[in-house]
């Protein structure tokens, strides 16, 4: 008998497709809070922190759609979960290029927001292609129209020279964010 290494089979229990957004719509909301709150406070007073907390945002980002994605049929079937992937693991790269060889924490804000407007899009898009499969989507188009508005404000802030730029601009993207996927989540509680 040959011994090979196998992984037991997922542990989670089954869950029907609304349970499980619940569930993740949750995961994501208090994710993006605790992110905006730790940004608002400890970001700010601590650059070094602020830094961790901008390539950990899109890092995040990358392993909830692609964990989400796994969860609903893989990365083929899910086309726009599976560019968010791609997306959001080069911008978690490009941030720690910024930050550690350019020095540069405008373009990190810079890239965030470029990040913010395409992964917006691609958010709407996934809410779009759920819409008649899965309830409490409505949010998540807003969510995505209103991060590519949030994008530009973001680019315009991380462009302005004179201005000092921290995890602390991105705050108010992700409280929005963390505001959306729990009003998602709700949605999906309440409507059993």
């Amino acid at each position: 008998m040959t011994a090979t290494a196998s992984f037991p089979d997922a542990t989670i229990p089954s869950a029907t497709p609304s349970s499980w957004l619940k569930r993740y719509y949750g995961t994501r909301a208090l994710f993006s809070a605790l992110w905006a709150a730790l940004a608002f406070t400890i970001g700010r007073a601590q650059p070094a922190f602020g830094i961790a907390l901008l390539v950990a945002y899109p890092l995040w980002d990358c392993l909830a759609n692609a964990v989400d994605a796994a969860r609903n049929g893989g990365l083929r079937t899910n086309p726009s979960q599976a560019l968010n992937v791609l997306v959001s693991a080069l911008v978690t790269l490009a941030i720690v290029v910024a930050v550690t060889v350019g020095h540069d924490l405008h373009a990190a804000i810079a890239v965030i927001g470029l990040w913010a407007g395409l992964s917006g899009l691609l958010q709407l898009a996934t809410g779009i292609r759920r819409w008649r499969s899965a309830r409490g989507q409505w949010p998540q188009i807003l969510s995505g129209a209103q991060s590519v508005l949030a994008a530009a404000h973001i680019i315009m802030t991380a462009t302005s020279p004179s201005v000092v730029v921290g995890a602390a601009d991105v705050g108010l993207y992700a409280a929005f964010g963390a505001f959306y996927f729990a009003v998602s989540a709700a949605m999906l509680q309440l409507k059993r």
